[in-house]
């Protein structure tokens, strides 16, 4: 199947052939018929699937055919809510990149920063709005934003929106959007609140789930190291000076904790660099595109500024802090298992962290390897807590064949994983 089957107009092949996209992956193939129909989606599937393609060429096509059979003014037809400043931007770089020949125009606001320009870029006229939910209802409020010519709206990521306790002001939003309207869900995950908020806003819509042919915890390879609290940074230390990856994405459970890592890891003459919701978006950004472009190769990250972050080759994610939500360890490992790829992920397990443990490993029906033999190997690792699904033997580093897990000697080897097509 080519984007071309699917009915696509030319102004957009000729987009997506200058980024050598001409296969949908499965969530596009099933996701874009539909939604060209003008009926309502709910979709499901797993980060680096192709999601916002799967939602951007549609209402890309439909306006563009709108514009070409009546040429009104521009206002603001469609809308995107996201989480984050940072998959805000990546969503309005794809809006603007798969819409660069149809005339359509973007803009993206959030909070975080002055609205002096996004206010300005409003004010110019545009078609599509992507946004996070506090900056909206602030412009909103301000009189910047009506919501009254929307006719596509698009719920991106709607599983992250109720964990970060989005939930009233998505509602807020919702009902100022027109009845008649085009509605789209899509998320990694369809819990149970998911699919009760869909049954209130949507109308009947259609469900796409596509399930990869792994999930992604079977496509990681992980492991967990039990270490007492004082001793993970240490431990963090003695892993990256093991040997050297590409990238490596360390998640934190707070905001200062993200600063003291990359204090304590510039300490050790190790260079990193912390994004999360304290930082302002100028350095969030600057950081983001260090990161991608391998000018930093340690980024130290909360959950929710991670959630934007789309390397291709990601080599590896350390979970310096186990999260309490066990969904939120399945999304932080996504990070490197993207689409078809694999990945490594650490864990670093202190007596705290034993339930948490526990539920991570219940959820993905996986008992996550030990790995017993490391320099500050915690005195509690007898009483692991044990999964009854799919044990696997204790190892030393998950990395390396080599006893006891390579040597300094190694350590000017990088880790590179295969180069793959990507699709946002």
């Amino acid at each position: 199947m080519t984007f071309k089957i699917l009915g696509i107009i030319e102004p957009i092949l000729k987009a997506l052939k200058a980024e050598d996209y001409t296969h949908p992956t499965p969530i596009q193939g099933k996701s874009i018929p539909i939604l060209l129909r003008g009926k309502d989606l709910l979709g499901c599937a797993q980060t680096g699937t192709g999601k916002t393609a799967a939602f951007a060429i549609p209402i890309l096509q439909h306006l563009y055919l709108a514009w070409q059979k009546n040429k009104r003014p521009r206002k603001i037809r469609a809308l995107i809510i996201t989480p984050t400043r940072e998959l805000a931007l990546q969503i309005s770089d794809s809006f603007t990149t798969y819409g660069k020949f149809t005339g359509v125009k973007n803009t993206v606001i959030f909070g975080g920063v002055k609205q002096g320009t996004q206010t300005e870029a409003l004010r110019r006229g545009i078609d599509v709005l992507v946004a996070t939910p506090g900056r909206l209802l602030d412009l909103m409020q301000q009189g910047y934003i009506s919501l009254k010519d929307i006719e596509y709206f698009v719920l991106d990521e709607a599983d992250r929106m109720l964990d970060m306790g989005f939930i009233h002001d998505i509602r807020k939003i919702i009902a100022k959007l027109p009845a008649q309207r085009q509605s789209l869900f899509f998320s990694a995950t369809m819990p149970k609140d998911i699919v009760e908020l869909s049954r209130k806003i949507l109308g009947s819509p259609e469900k796409v789930i596509v399930k990869p042919e792994q999930t992604t915890a079977e496509k990681v390879e992980q492991s967990v190291y039990f270490v007492n609290k004082k001793s993970k940074i240490k431990l963090l230390v003695h892993l990256l000076r093991v040997e050297r990856f590409d990238s490596v994405l360390v998640f934190s459970r707070t905001k200062h904790g993200a600063n003291k890592i990359v204090r304590l890891l510039e300490k050790a003459n190790i260079d990193a660099d912390a994004i999360h919701g304290n930082k302002s978006q100028g350095a969030r950004q600057r950081a983001l595109n260090n990161f991608k472009s391998g000018r930093t190769n340690i980024l130290v990250a909360t959950d929710i500024a991670a959630r934007g972050i789309d390397v291709e080759e990601l080599a590896l994610v350390v979970n310096y802090d186990l999260p309490n939500i066990p969904e939120t360890y399945v999304h932080r490992i996504g990070r490197t298992g993207r689409a078809s790829a694999s990945g490594i992920a650490l864990s670093f397990c202190d007596g705290e962290e034993k339930a948490y443990l526990r539920d991570i490993q219940k959820l993905i029906d996986q008992e996550i390897s030990v790995v017993a033999e490391h320099p500050f190997a915690s005195d509690f690792v007898e009483e692991a807590p044990k999964s009854s699904a799919r044990p696997q033997r204790p190892q030393r580093h998950p990395w390396s064949k080599k006893s006891g897990g390579g040597s300094r000697n190694n350590s000017n080897k990088s880790r590179r994983r295969p180069h793959s097509q990507k699709q946002r």
